[in-house]
């Protein structure tokens, strides 16, 4: 794990700095720098447009499919110093980070120019139809249908815990099309448009206030045959690569989000005495040790990909190396129950106080989650509403006892999971 990075990445930084003290409003950079509510919602406004006239959008996409053609470590670059600036980037999650390096993966040429220059300019919103109310874990059972007819698919089933599906125009969505071959080899991954009769979404309201989940009813939906990515019955494998999106992050920056929240764990155990309880800071020693590891294991996983970038350009085909392997399926279940843990350490730093509506009713930031409008007659304060995200974050691409299943039966050896009695063999 070679932690200098090569001069021309050095070089590429001085240009995203350039970029961003150029761009980034005046004072940013300031110690206490703050904007009025109408300050930062014209901010939000106009970033993203910026963004995209710098190119950094979706800047490690092939230059044909406009993108920038970033390598590993430029990319890597790049969000460091997006990161060290507190500037967001473009955080249309679906979009930029699990659909569109899917396609570019495996979808055909009409299919990529079809679909990606929408994702980065921003005029198609996603949504993910994976999980399903008795397929959540076990994904592979899942039981929505896909039938051909015509130049068409018809599509019925149910999804649920669909984020954002009530402002999505299209759905990654995985359905069955061959009902007679093994559970994971008769599913396809299509894209099936939102805005369409037969399509009901529900909102599934949370603790909150907020409404980022749905249930999805599709009825003799209609989706264009063309629009299986990946080829039909190959659902499975395309789906894992998307998932594989889902679990991963920046390699260098992922575990800063985690540390600017801890700090601000820390200030308010100082503010209110807690910081004196010799528990709590003990706790919060560990806290802060486990996102030392998650960076120590994103440098890791950095190398990883250094490495195999290194051996594509040179044609040598690498033997697969099992302990990084390894760590992919571990670093998801480590993050997600450090982070659960952490918000479960500030309710217990803020006591009484974490039972108390302490937030503002305007648009927040919150860690992770994004901007927030929060409910009004509910108006939780973002460490509040990060405790109530960090639950879902241990369900989300793959439960923690899923990552546990895959870590011990593909790497440790352990015997499979016992089937409860009267289940079907895995196929």
């Amino acid at each position: 794990m070679d932690l200098t990075y090569p001069p021309e990445a050095e070089q590429f930084r001085k240009e995203v700095r350039a970029w961003l003290e150029q761009n980034l409003p005046h004072g940013w950079f300031d110690e206490g720098f703050e904007m009025s509510p109408d300050e930062r919602r014209r901010f939000n406004e106009e970033w993203t447009d910026k963004l995209r006239e710098g190119g950094w959008i979706c800047a490690s996409w092939p230059k044909e499919y406009g993108g920038k053609g970033l390598s590993v470590i430029e990319n890597v670059v790049l969000n460091e110093e997006f990161a060290a600036a507190k500037a967001p980037m473009r955080a249309d999650f679906f979009g930029d980070t699990l659909v569109g390096p899917t396609i570019l993966q495996w979808g055909t040429e009409e299919q990529k120019r079809q679909f990606l220059p929408g994702i980065i300019r921003g005029e198609i919103s996603w949504c993910q139809g994976f999980s399903e109310p008795d397929s959540g874990s076990d994904l592979a059972s899942l039981t929505s249908t896909a039938v051909l007819d015509g130049d068409e698919w018809v599509v019925n089933g149910q999804k649920v815990w669909t984020t954002q599906a009530q402002h999505a125009d299209l759905c990654f969505f995985l359905a069955r099309t061959d009902p007679g071959a093994p559970k994971h080899k008769g599913i396809s991954y299509l894209l099936v448009p939102m805005r369409q009769p037969g399509i009901e979404v529900r909102p599934i309201v949370q603790p909150d206030g907020s409404a980022e989940f749905n249930e999805v009813f599709f009825t003799d939906a209609r989706c264009p045959k063309d629009n299986v990515v990946g080829g039909v019955n190959n659902g499975w494998k395309v789906a894992n690569t998307t998932l594989g999106f889902e679990r991963g992050a920046s390699a260098t920056t992922s575990h800063r989000r985690f540390e600017r929240e801890l700090e601000t764990i820390v200030d308010k155990a100082r503010e209110n005495g807690r910081i004196d309880d010799p528990l709590i800071r003990q706790r919060l020693v560990r806290q802060w040790a486990k996102i030392q590891i998650m960076r120590i294991n994103g440098l890791r996983s950095l190398t990883e990909a250094l490495r195999k970038e290194v051996a594509d350009a040179a044609g040598t085909k690498l033997a697969p190396n099992m302990d990084v392997i390894a760590l992919g399926a571990t670093n998801k279940m480590f993050w997600s129950e450090t982070h659960r843990d952490t918000m479960e350490l500030a309710m217990d730093i803020l006591g009484m106080e974490g039972q108390v509506l302490t937030g503002s009713s305007d648009e927040e930031f919150v860690p992770g989650v994004g901007r927030r409008s929060a409910a009004r007659d509910y108006p939780v304060s973002p460490l509040q509403a990060s405790f109530f995200f960090s639950r879902s974050e241990t369900i989300w691409g793959g439960t923690a006892e899923i990552q546990r299943n895959i870590v011990g039966e593909r790497f440790l050896g352990l015997p499979r999971e016992p089937r409860p009695e009267g289940a079907k063999p895995k196929a």
